[in-house]
């Protein structure tokens, strides 16, 4: 097991990675206010993991509940938002009890509001069974819901007291979510760490085919690069937006097909693909880097090509983007690849060729089928 800190003073907290770390969780969450637990999962999640994080946590004297949520993107909204804090009153859980996100980003966003909100605030424990969880949402303190006319537009920064990465689950994972999640893996090297990003470059064959030992080493240093991220920029005024890269347009991607028809990874992937193309046009990214970033992309299993929609309609989705200042859309785009820079007051024109021909044909159900 390696663990890492996330400094935030006294909301500081460790990320624990490594195989078998779910049948340590009552031992890593000793130090918790009390023993009364709640974990909020899907049915997909509890019949793989349930048991063996609430054995754990039954072991050093919790006494655990679980609440389920539907499975899906979809789902991630106000009204599961409600069942959850419905549940939690029905249970009569306390200031005190802690909630358990065990599953994907859809349940650690849903479980890190509810958490959030409930009686102004109770502790929670991320518990990230996906490679895009485990390398990206359950780290930072955003939680969040979404709303038809925008992703994670209600949400509150609210920090987990651990981060409970066990890669033993990703086994259980199938081939698009491992593909989905290194994206994410992929995002964070091409904004602040080259050297990362060629070790990706000679291992992607390794990840691809789930091998433990490259995905650990993969997971480790995406937490440590954001780790250091969020340290330095808790709240998002500054550096943190460089985590977006891809998601101005990724985000456009996944309202505009419905949220679930694409994985949130696959729309970054084809997001981060335009993103590369207007650097080249706005920041004078060289263009070998974007060709070496397509191509890591692609042997990611990965989509390039967005959907098809018009232009009005790609700025009616970002210009809801939560990097929006004063009505000016503002883009991450990179200089270099492992550097990143946010840029507003980019051209119609530069945008409409790095958009490409996507305008005419209708929207594809997903990438996946």
């Amino acid at each position: 097991m390696r663990t890492l800190d996330v400094a935030l003073g006294p909301r500081s907290y460790p990320i624990h990675v490594g195989a078998g770390v779910l049948a340590r969780a009552g031992e890593l969450c000793a130090g918790l206010p009390s023993r009364r637990a709640v974990i909020v999962t899907n049915a997909t999640v509890a019949q793989h993991w349930l048991g063996a994080l609430r054995s754990s946590l039954a072991g050093a004297g919790f006494a655990v509940d679980a609440v389920l949520v539907p499975d899906g993107e979809a789902h991630k909204s106000l009204a599961t938002l409600n069942d959850v804090l419905t549940r939690l009153l029905e249970l009569r859980a306390e200031r005190s009890t802690t909630l358990f996100a065990l599953g994907g980003g859809v349940v650690g966003d849903l479980a890190g509001f509810a958490a959030a909100v409930y009686q102004r605030g109770v502790p929670f424990v991320q518990v990230p069974t996906t490679l895009l969880a485990q390398v990206d949402s359950s780290v930072g303190g955003k939680t969040a819901v979404n709303h038809p006319l925008g992703k994670n537009m209600i949400g509150a920064f609210w920090q987990p007291r651990a981060v409970l990465a066990d890669t033993s689950c990703l086994r259980t994972l199938p081939p698009r979510e491992l593909s989905a999640g290194l994206a994410e893996v992929v995002k964070v090297a091409a904004i602040r760490d080259a050297a990362f990003f060629a070790w990706l470059e000679r291992s992607v064959g390794s990840l691809v085919d789930g091998d433990e030992e490259a995905l650990a080493h993969a997971i480790v240093e995406s937490c440590r690069i954001k780790a250091a991220v969020v340290a330095a920029d808790e709240r998002e005024t500054g550096e943190r937006a460089l985590l977006n890269f891809g998601h101005t347009f990724g985000h456009a991607i996944e309202n505009a097909a419905g949220y679930g028809a694409w994985l949130h990874g696959e729309a970054v992937a084809a997001g981060m693909s335009i993103a590369a193309r207007l650097s080249a046009r706005v920041c004078g990214l060289p263009p070998g880097d974007a060709v070496r970033l397509d191509a890591l992309l692609a042997r990611a299993r990965l989509p390039l090509v967005p959907p098809a929609l018009p232009l009005e309609r790609w700025l009616d989705l970002m210009a809801r983007d939560k990097k929006v200042e004063a009505g000016r859309l503002r883009f991450v785009l990179l200089e270099a690849l492992g550097r990143a820079v946010v840029r507003g007051g980019v051209a119609a024109d530069d945008l409409v060729e790095a958009l490409g021909p996507q305008g005419q044909a209708p929207l594809p159900a997903s990438p996946g089928k």
